[in-house]
């Protein structure tokens, strides 16, 4: 089920949070956690019911091993750390199973010229997210900083609708505790008022402006065979654009959704495209992800321990095998390779003291990262090469003569009477217009995080802002309503 969806907004959303406020007013607690799982399942097989037990064994496999380390005579025979792994590898063989089997057999036939048949098979939504947060609560844990012997509330946190699509990717401790408040059980004006303000928030980002980017960045990557320096650097920057609000709207969205529940979700974004060095951004994009990959991977190699060298590979092996975590795919890695190499050299040049202006660096760093996000999106190598070549100036920078009122192409659909594509061969000045909107709006206003805590809730103002968002709702679903599209953090 889509966030952005009919069923979603007017049905789902509204009947989970009065039922499970219900029961929690008649003091069933325990029912009221039970109904949030079976409701957060019902979400969560609406895409597809057949992989439900899937999520399910999933569950009972890492809540019987992260139970057991609390128990001593669990381990008389085997160690703590054979178990642990054992968890991991569990998790891990379960991942690259659906997502790397293709993958790995592709580069087997290619090396070897056999001919092994792909599987072919389809990639269970939200199967990196509910194990990468799965092998956290492991480690937790093994090392004694979380206890779960409840498996209703192991199930709560894995489950909770909010995040467990696309996350953000939490911790077992930052969660719990909330669910077991006294006080969060009741419903709270406040935060539900915040919480529609912050899911609106990620509503608009995702249909107006990601959806609309999205138009122009598939016609230069997908369908264009040619592309000059313009529609080049208009097809990158579109799917720069594209994703950051298609993701940071999903984050504000399950902000804002849990925070009806009174649950407070870990900021996932803190305006990357401000960042004025390769570390920065990473401290900025994808916050959960980033202290996953430091944690759990970095960190266990050896972190900055052991000297620069070793320093520079454990940073390039982590952002590979994050790369890889995107997708089964070499652009992916090769996505991966360019941000540890990055990081490696931002490291060296703060070492030998070196600084730049603040201007110059975030021009740096902020095409770098676009010029990476073109074979993060490429499907092929071909097509990361056709955006790049046009961004260089290898194709051309001519505009085709013809007129300004030919510049612009209008689409039939209701969406795209406010989006326009941009046709193979042409310019469509909007689309720069829209860039360079959107991007005045990313570097110099306060993003949703920041604005949220200074908003104040009062009656009148709480009655004006809901009839805003209602009718908000209804119009961006109405100009939506010709396709409801999905998260792109939805492959991965």
């Amino acid at each position: 089920m889509l966030f952005n969806s009919f069923e979603f907004i007017f049905l789902f959303l509204p009947i989970t949070f009065f039922v499970y406020f219900y029961l929690n007013s008649r003091r069933l607690t325990e029912a009221a956690k039970g109904f949030l799982v079976a409701s957060s399942l019902f979400f969560y097989s609406w895409w597809n019911v057949i992989y439900l037990p899937l999520i399910l064994g999933s569950m009972l496999f890492n809540f019987v091993i992260g139970s057991s380390f609390s128990r001593e005579k669990t381990f008389k025979k085997v160690s703590k750390k054979t178990v642990l792994t054992f968890g991991v590898i569990g998790n891990l063989g379960l991942l690259g199973y659906f997502k790397y089997s293709d993958f790995f057999i592709a580069n087997v036939n290619f090396t070897l010229g056999t001919d092994i048949p792909l599987l072919h098979l389809a990639l269970p939504l939200a199967i990196s997210f509910f194990t990468f947060q799965q092998i956290a609560y492991l480690v937790d844990s093994y090392k004694g900083e979380t206890k779960e012997y409840d498996l209703l509330n192991y199930a709560v946190f894995v489950t909770f609708f909010p995040q467990l699509i696309a996350g953000p990717i939490v911790h077992h401790k930052e969660m719990m505790p909330q669910f077991a408040s006294l006080r969060n059980k009741y419903k709270n004006y406040k935060n539900i008022y915040l919480g529609l303000i912050i899911f609106s928030i990620g509503l608009f980002k995702k249909v107006v402006i990601a959806d609309s980017f999205a138009v122009w960045a598939n016609n230069g990557f997908d369908n264009a065979k040619v592309l000059t320096f313009y529609e080049g650097w208009a097809t990158s920057l579109s799917y720069t654009f594209q994703l950051y609000f298609d993701f940071s709207g999903y984050t504000d969205m399950a902000i804002g959704a849990a925070l009806l529940f009174n649950i407070k979700l870990p900021i996932n974004f803190n305006s990357p495209y401000k960042a004025t060095d390769i570390q920065d951004f990473w401290r900025r994009w994808h916050i959960t992800l980033s202290r996953f990959l430091r944690d759990y991977v970095y960190i266990p190699l050896g972190g900055n321990r052991h000297g620069n060298f070793r320093t520079y590979n454990n940073l390039l092996a982590t952002f590979v095998l994050g790369g890889i975590w995107h997708g089964a795919g070499w652009t992916f890695v090769f996505w991966g390779f360019l941000h540890g190499i990055a990081l490696a050299v931002h490291r060296l040049w703060t070492n030998l003291g070196f600084k730049m202006h603040s201007v110059l660096a975030w021009f740096v760093t902020f095409n770098f990262v676009n010029i990476c996000w073109v074979f993060f999106r490429a499907k092929e190598w071909e097509d990361a090469i056709k955006v790049l070549s046009a961004m260089f100036g290898l194709t051309g920078f001519t505009i085709e003569n013809v007129t300004l009122i030919n510049l612009i192409k209008l689409d039939r659909t209701t969406l795209d009477l406010i989006s326009v594509t941009a046709g193979i061969g042409r310019i469509d000045m909007l689309i720069y217009m829209f860039i360079a909107a959107v991007a005045i709006f990313v570097l110099f206003l306060k993003n949703t995080s920041e604005q949220a805590p200074k908003l104040k809730y009062s009656g009148s103002d709480a009655a004006v802002m809901l009839f805003s968002i209602s009718i908000s709702y209804v119009s961006i679903i109405f100009i939506n309503s010709v396709k409801v599209s999905e998260f792109l953090y939805f492959d991965f």
